[in-house]
């Protein structure tokens, strides 16, 4: 208990001090960042087409409820990379001459002639949206065989490396050693590239799990600042350990909170248990990541399984959305866009559930155990108050809520955010039956 208090104080300290920073970069992401990536449908594979059919069906049907975000992933720098997997037997590698890795134009043919991303860039940005991507941390391994110049310096890429803690699942990239003349150099190097084509997001890999690279973080960090440019910082992968939450809230928009997620229950369940750790970390433009969301048709050319809809029944599906939104996790869509059928989309684009993600205060787990848990929030736009209702559990069952115990006024209306029905009033108690797996988000008003 005493850990706890301590850890409790340390983290309102945190939130203290970070709440006194002004014009910082966490006001680049005042709400949970909403957007798509294509890890989850197209691996290491996705094409300049396949990127523009789901920015296209973005802009035409999510914009207008705040999804703005397209996320090119993991090793777009690679002409000839594979689904189930990665290439590392002979890989395509695309670089410049100041050893940064650049588009592979056979997969996105508008970066010819060293136009880099900018034409991509620039076709999302007249649709209203933005464009981001994936790095991995640290200098590639073929820069420094190569000893190319790093820009802004004399020294070369051989000159800052280390074999030291290289990504134990891709041998794209060597460490990055911090202090070395050349090292700042070569991250504002990429940084300004990136800002040069007009980037507004990026998730760099390799970050924060199982090592926290503290100081990598804090030249990323700088590096992103210099450029001028609101870039919002993604880490990854998860679990960032949680004793280093105050340092990622100070230097990141987002960071991992689980290693990947796949759409089977059992990683959706923990999620309960991941959510109540990480609550008190959650600051404005400083928000713990519960991964994307594996909804959808996904597995098209992926790392896991092959191309299906989404796993998770349409009861598991509506516990998470609602379990982040209530967390008010960042919201990254994994299935490919365009095959979307209407309950997918009537999932992520109901306004009174994005509502509670962008609109709402003092969230927090009122009750969780193996079978049910209970969240609660304040709406910052009206009166009120949220509740979620969770049903952990193989069966179907009534989840009853004391009012009065939970801050809920003893007489009071509830209104089904899912379904925007006005349920009734209720005293005392309020007991819906949840199926399954399934949850229940509600707005409650005085009588």
């Amino acid at each position: 208990m005493k850990n706890s208090i301590l850890i409790s104080a340390f983290a309102l300290l945190s939130c203290a001090a970070f709440a006194q920073q002004k014009n910082d970069f966490h006001t680049w992401a005042a709400t949970p960042p909403m957007g798509w990536n294509s890890w989850d449908c197209y691996g290491p594979t996705i094409t300049e087409t396949e990127v523009k059919a789901n920015a296209d069906y973005m802009s035409r049907n999510m914009k207008k409820y705040g999804w703005e975000y397209i996320v090119v992933d993991i090793r777009w720098y690679v002409t000839n990379d594979k689904s189930h997997g990665y290439n590392e037997t002979n890989p395509d590698y695309n670089i410049d001459a100041y050893g940064r890795f650049t588009p592979s134009v056979a997969r996105f043919p508008s970066a010819a002639g060293g136009k880099g991303f900018k034409p991509l860039a620039d076709y999302l940005h007249s649709k209203g949206l933005k464009f981001g991507i994936h790095i991995m941390r640290g200098i590639p391994v073929i820069a420094v065989k190569q000893g190319l110049p790093i820009k802004g310096s004399k020294a070369t890429a051989k000159d800052i490396y280390s074999e030291n803690d290289q990504c134990k699942w891709l041998h794209d990239m060597y460490t990055i050693v911090p202090g070395k003349e050349g090292s700042q150099e070569y991250y504002n190097s990429i940084f300004e590239l990136y800002a040069s084509w007009g980037l507004d997001f990026v998730k760099v890999d390799d970050l924060s799990a199982p090592i926290y690279f503290t100081e990598e973080i804090e030249m990323i960090r700088k590096a992103i600042t210099r450029t001028g440019r609101k870039i919002v910082l993604s880490t990854s992968p998860g679990e960032t350990p949680i004793a280093h939450a105050a340092h990622v809230q100070q230097h990141a928009n987002m960071w991992r909170t689980v290693n990947d997620f796949w759409d089977n229950w059992k990683p959706l369940n923990e999620h309960f248990e991941v959510f109540e750790r990480w609550n008190q970390w959650r600051a404005p433009g400083a928000w713990p990541d519960g991964d994307m969301l594996p909804l959808g048709r996904i597995g098209i050319r992926a790392e896991v399984g092959n191309p299906r809809m989404s796993a998770f029944t349409h009861d598991e599906q509506y516990t998470l959305m609602t379990l982040w939104s209530i967390f008010r996790s960042p919201l990254m869509f994994g299935g490919n866009l365009p095959d979307n059928d209407p309950f997918t989309l009537s999932l992520i684009t109901n306004k009174n559930v994005l509502s509670v993600l962008n609109k709402s205060r003092n969230n927090k787990p009122v009750l969780n155990d193996s079978t049910k848990a209970i969240w609660t929030a304040e709406p910052t736009d009206k009166p009120g108050k949220y509740l979620a209702v969770f049903n952990r559990t193989e069966q179907k069952m009534p989840l009853t809520v004391d009012l009065s115990s939970y801050g809920f006024p003893s007489s009071c209306t509830v209104t089904d955010l899912w379904t925007g029905k006005v349920l009734g009033k209720f005293s005392g108690t309020f007991a819906p039956d949840i199926n399954a797996h399934g949850a229940g988000l509600y707005l409650i008003t005085g009588k």
